[in-house]
């Protein structure tokens, strides 16, 4: 089943809804990081919220960047993601495997561990505004509740869930986000907690099949579907990039890195993706930046 994210107006337009499908997404970031449980569900969790906030933006060539800095072990998380849909993101460490004793879950929040998530928006590259909470308890879902309600002054539900499997592939992944709109009524309120209390876990519902506007529509009547779209694990690195990159160096390191290791492999940290330079293609930067041509 594809992935997808569907925005719509619920309760006589007076509640915003959410919902995203993202086990292909996720599956593929797993892989491409080659990813533990504990980390793969970290990661999980935070690019399905990167979708929704992604969709959230009005231009297309705006962004959002999602950081979850701790002082657990996976040591920090970070995600980006646009307005079409595209998301991209890596943790810093990909090989934990924690899991709670008790419920014998994996444990997301002691992977991730005391500190901060902060979200940035960048509006067509110009100008970027920033806002940051302390982490509520690193589980991720409750995190983002707290950060809509503190940085963004509305009060939100949000469910996420990763179901990794005992070979390490993704079952399922999902977020869901409702938010009260200004004139939402007390009615609304109660409406929306019983159906928080008696909702399923968003890994179980997509694992039963639904998708992204059957959630929705399985939940409200009255449900105004806005948009509805697939989104991708999608990374804009290439070749030019990280040639960009090389040129920054100084010539005395491009030369020492040549000969040690007969080339230079660059590694993108946002997909994995490798970039080969053999000698005679450093040889030809080296010229690049001796003739002052490395902008």
């Amino acid at each position: 089943m594809k992935d997808s994210v569907t925005r719509a107006l619920v309760l006589n337009q007076r509640v915003n809804i959410i919902v995203a499908t993202t086990t292909n997404l996720v599956q593929e970031a797993t892989t491409r990081h080659e990813l533990w449980p504990t980390s793969a569900t970290a990661l999980g969790r935070t690019l399905s919220m990167g979708v929704i906030m992604g969709v959230q933006l009005k231009n297309e060539d705006d962004q959002i960047t999602i950081r979850i800095d701790g002082d657990g072990p996976i040591g920090g998380v970070r995600v980006d993601a646009n307005r079409l849909g595209h998301v991209k993101g890596y943790v810093k460490n990909n090989e934990v495997l924690l899991i709670k004793e008790d419920t014998y879950k994996l444990d997301v929040g002691k992977a991730v561990g005391q500190g901060t998530l902060s979200v940035s928006r960048n509006y067509g590259l110009k100008n970027e505004y920033t806002s940051s909470i302390d982490l509520v308890s690193g589980e991720i879902g409750e995190d983002f509740a707290y950060y809509y309600l503190q940085s963004e002054q509305l009060p939100s539900a949000v469910s996420v869930g990763v179901l990794v499997d005992t070979d390490g592939t993704i079952k399922s992944a999902g977020a869901l986000l409702i938010q009260l709109l200004p004139d939402h009524t007390e009615e609304d309120i109660l409406i929306i907690e019983d159906i928080i209390t008696n909702l399923k876990p968003m890994s179980s519902l997509v694992l039963e099949g639904y998708t992204s506007q059957s959630l929705i529509e399985s939940l409200f009547d009255d449900a105004q579907i806005l948009e509805s779209i697939e989104p991708q694990f999608k990374c804009d690195c290439d070749r030019e990039q990280m040639e960009r990159v090389l040129l920054t160096l100084p010539i005395e390191d491009l030369d020492e890195l040549k000969n040690e290791d007969k080339g230079i492999n660059l590694e993108c940290q946002f997909c994995g993706e490798h970039y080969f330079f053999d000698e005679d293609q450093i040889d030809t930067l080296i010229e690049r930046i001796q003739n002052g041509k490395n902008i």
